[in-house]
């Protein structure tokens, strides 16, 4: 053991010999409770505000967004960004700066990526170039600080306090969850009532606070000096390679578990669309439900500790590898519930969101079970100088798990005739305007550019053959956006939408709440309705607020991307008008913003078949017509297939765990009456 505990700028390099608490803990738990909240609140919300809200923060108002499928292989990519530049930053601390410089240094590069996102809409950039940016830095920040975080926690403790270290994890993981829990509550009601400027930049303010709690806990850490050379050299020693092969057969079974546990903010939050969101008394905004699992971590954690792990330890001794095979087991439980309620939203029922609280206290119980113990398991296998890449491997796994989740969500996407746009930036939409010269584009949808005014696209058909019948028209705004689809089929699904809509009203009188027509009752009134290439429309009920009708299209193929979908959104008005919202007849951010940017003929469209409804109470209908743009996997079967990817990996790793031989390393520690 060396006898000098002190760096050159009188930081403290190793822990004292005390059985008692670490100083520096509360500075850690708190920076973390901060980092977290901003982390989650912004988190929470992406995968709706991409859907619903990216493409309208422009200066016209589009009703052509992310299916739901892209924005899920867009935030499962951002998450594995997330955890992927964990490697990049465990370099950095453990060969080069240190962890506390390491984390230092990236929260402010951290706090620039929440500050890009709180300027989406903002003159200068798109709103999707915001974005970018905004995420590549928040991966660049929150991932290089991850795996020092954690092993920076570990740091604090020589062998005379370790007992304390299953105390202070949970301590740790405590301070992550009641952040979460916090902002996940919050933000959606931010997004939904203030818009993303103030959904995205509170939680950049967290994230500065955050980084303030830990530059002032810089006198009360323990700072372990980076490991240079002698990094490297036990990296790439027999034991450095050994541990993280060995270590690396464990995560690679973690990463399935984060493949779907990292799913609640994606494809979980979609799926509450389509529920009942009032349970007990309280309504529920789409992306709050998230805070479900926070809360219910921090209610298991003390009963695990002190009741079940205690109880089943009596039957066989409980491992850590163990414990990681139990809650691969419960995970399976988890996706079970949400695949059955899906079965059911599938079959035109509105399963109350109860359904999938339940759901999330199965998954939490598997998290406990998985993330916890991972998260300790990692630390104490790693080599002394090895922490931070170590724990960098463990956040690779959940790098791992995301990178399947969007890979699979960009396979099972048909591509939209829309999804042409994403190819044009300033230059080609000025080139189009000048007509000196015309973008290439995919050839495979054979698309030719149209001279005039206007910006237009013409697609030769399913057929491949110009100038026919089943062509199909884009027309753009001068961003860029499509504004507008058109093809021969359009006025027929038009007057089909207009039937549709028309029953609904019928039938639901001055009700706010009341439901959509059925599968049967819409079906029943599209009988004998065809496109212009003989094929029936079909009527599908995708949730309590929306509805499809789509037909095979021109080449007759279901599933295609020569689909026919018209997506119509019901916007039902607010609950309670009172007094204080007069001047705001519409109570969503969104709502105001159409009425800026289309005034008051934003609320018109629905006059002919509701004429007699004020502005105040008026339910609208928004239409978004589409060739393409379906997936290949969809309701429930999206659902089952990934209880059938947790089942089997919990079945393989059962001899795996078996087999399994733990090694543990502990920092040492200098004794506390040494002057040094």
């Amino acid at each position: 053991m060396s006898m000098d505990s002190t760096s050159e700028s009188g930081y403290a390099t190793q822990p004292t010999a005390t059985t008692g608490m670490p100083k520096g803990i509360p500075y850690i738990i708190g920076n973390e409770a901060a980092e977290r909240f901003s982390f989650y609140g912004m988190k929470a919300i992406l995968t709706i505000f991409m859907v619903d809200y990216l493409h309208r923060m422009g200066g016209t108002w589009s009703d052509s967004g992310m299916s739901n499928a892209e924005a899920t292989e867009h935030y499962h990519t951002f998450t594995a960004a997330v955890y992927f530049t964990p490697v990049l930053g465990a370099l950095l601390a453990d060969a080069f700066l240190g962890k506390y410089r390491t984390i230092l240094w990236l929260s402010i590069v951290y706090c620039l990526g929440h500050a890009a996102l709180a300027m989406m809409g903002t003159a200068g950039l798109s709103a999707g170039t915001w974005l970018f940016a905004g995420l590549f830095l928040i991966s660049l920040g929150s991932g290089g600080i991850k795996p020092c975080v954690s092993a920076h926690v570990g740091d604090q403790f020589g062998q005379s306090n370790k007992h304390l270290l299953t105390k202070v994890y949970q301590w740790f993981y405590f301070s992550i969850n009641f952040g979460s829990f916090i902002s996940t509550l919050l933000t959606p009601y931010l997004l939904e009532h203030f818009g993303p400027h103030w959904a995205f930049g509170v939680p950049g303010v967290l994230m500065a606070i955050a980084t303030f709690l830990f530059w002032l806990g810089r006198h009360s850490f323990v700072h372990v000096p980076a490991g240079g050379t002698a990094f490297l050299r036990e990296t790439f020693s027999w034991v450095g390679i050994a541990t993280i092969l060995k270590l690396a057969i464990i995560f690679a079974f973690v990463a399935p578990f984060w493949a779907l546990f990292d799913q609640t903010g994606s494809s979980w939050v979609l799926q509450a669309k389509s529920l009942n969101l009032t349970w007990l008394g309280v309504t529920w905004l789409e992306s709050q439900i998230q805070a479900v699992n926070p809360i219910l971590v921090l209610i298991l954690i003390p009963i695990y500790q002190f009741l079940i792990y205690p109880t089943i330890d009596r039957v066989f001794p409980l491992t850590p590898i163990r414990k990681i095979g139990l809650g691969l087991f419960v995970m399976t439980g988890g996706f079970a519930i949400v695949a059955f309620v899906q079965e059911w939203i599938d079959a035109g029922a509105e399963p109350s969101i109860g359904w999938q609280f339940l759901a999330y206290a199965v998954l939490t119980a598997s998290e406990v079970m998985v993330s916890i113990t991972c998260l300790e398991f990692a630390y104490t296998q790693a080599p002394k100088t090895m922490k931070s890449i170590i724990m960098a491997g463990f956040l690779f796994s959940i790098s791992l798990g995301n990178v399947f989740t969007a890979a699979v969500n960009h396979f099972i996407q048909i591509p939209a005739a829309s999804s042409l746009a994403d190819s044009l930036d300033e230059d080609a939409i000025a080139q189009i305007r000048a007509g000196t010269k015309m973008p290439s584009l995919d050839p495979d949808w054979n698309a030719q550019w149209e001279s005039g005014d206007t910006m237009r696209l013409r697609l030769a058909g399913a057929d491949q053959e110009p100038n026919n019948d089943d062509d199909v028209v884009l027309t753009f705004d001068e961003q860029g956006a499509v504004t507008e689809m058109s093809d021969s089929a359009q006025a027929t699904f038009e007057q089909a939408a207009d039937k549709i809509e028309a029953a609904f009203f019928a039938q639901s009188g001055d009700q706010a709440d009341a439901a959509l027509l059925t599968p049967e009752q819409g079906n029943e009134i599209l009988r004998g309705t065809k496109d212009p290439f003989g094929y029936p429309l079909r009527y599908r009920l995708l949730a309590s607020d929306r509805y499809q009708i789509l037909t095979s299209g021109g080449d007759g193929v279901d599933g295609s991307r020569w689909d026919i979908v018209l997506t119509s959104v019901l916007n039902r008005p607010a609950a309670n008008n009172d007094s204080t919202n007069q001047d705001k007849p519409y109570r969503s951010w969104l709502q105001r913003r159409r009425i800026e940017l289309e005034g008051d003929a934003a609320g018109a469209e629905t006059e002919s078949i509701q004429p007699d409804q004020s502005d105040e109470n008026k339910a609208l209908f928004e239409r978004d017509y589409a060739i393409g743009g379906r997936t290949r996997l969809e309701g429930a079967a999206y659902f089952w297939f990934w209880t059938a990817c947790i089942a089997a990996t919990a079945v393989l790793f059962v001899p795996v765990g078996f087999f399994y031989r733990e090694k543990t390393y502990i920092q040492d520690e200098v004794d506390a009456d040494s002057p040094d």
